[in-house]
């Protein structure tokens, strides 16, 4: 029988997402004082629906997405998978009624008016809401004590608040600092979830306890352009 180019592209796409996703789990072995407890989330930004298959077969059970309309076309395409949807992006007030029905966890929370209208358009959702302590100006997410005050006002409304979330400064002296920071409010309001560490940062993280690592490039390569 005479293998098509597809079916042996998408082989290799399947054993090279293999080893990416075992290499991986040695780094947080390695790292993390419970790496039982770690779970990678497969970040599939502008990769398609094999790089989900292929990382749903070699075991992940969580996928992130930054894009909506990626999401939910994603989601659609791949309606057979047994996979949990995590939104990343930013969210947009017009759109949140659309990711809260797309993303079972909805991952960039970072103000008020954000949880107002979640709560409003799809109550008792899953969040995580955003920590930023980088001080860089383009990145979203709210203060050490702002997500204090969304968590408590998000648990008011009824949103199940399951994790914080985090994306670290680049330099391992800044990353520890975040970790650090996350950690701490995490286990000053009772939260369990610590989405913390990328594909660069991932040992640093799961030493602050990281529950999550949000890995793209670790387990698929370089992005395709957006």
């Amino acid at each position: 029988m005479t293998t098509s180019p597809a079916s042996s592209a998408d082989a290799r796409l399947f054993e090279r997402v293999l080893r990416n996703v075992e290499a991986a789990r040695q780094r947080i072995a390695a790292s993390s004082p419970t790496p039982e407890r770690v779970r990678i989330v497969a970040v599939t930004k502008t990769f398609g629906p094999q790089a989900v298959r292929a990382a749903v077969a070699a075991g992940i059970g969580v996928v992130g997405e930054n894009y909506l309309a990626e999401l939910e076309s994603k989601r659609q395409a791949l309606e057979d998978l047994d996979v949990r949807w995590h939104f990343l992006g930013a969210l947009q007030s017009n759109k949140i009624a659309r990711a809260a029905r797309a993303a079972d966890v909805l991952c960039g929370v970072a103000r008020a008016k954000e949880i107002a209208r979640i709560a409003a358009v799809a109550p008792g959702s899953t969040i995580y809401v955003e920590v930023d302590v980088s001080e860089i100006a383009t990145r979203t997410g709210a203060s050490v004590p702002e997500a204090a005050a969304l968590v408590l006002e998000a648990r008011r409304l009824g949103l199940d608040v399951k994790g914080l979330m985090t994306v670290a400064p680049p330099d391992p002296t800044g990353a520890r600092v975040a970790f650090e920071a996350v950690r701490e409010l995490a286990d000053q309001l009772g939260i369990v979830e610590r989405s913390m560490g990328m594909s660069d940062d991932l040992e640093i993280a799961c030493e602050y306890g990281s529950t999550e690592v949000r890995l793209g490039r670790a387990l698929f390569g370089s992005r395709v352009a957006a």
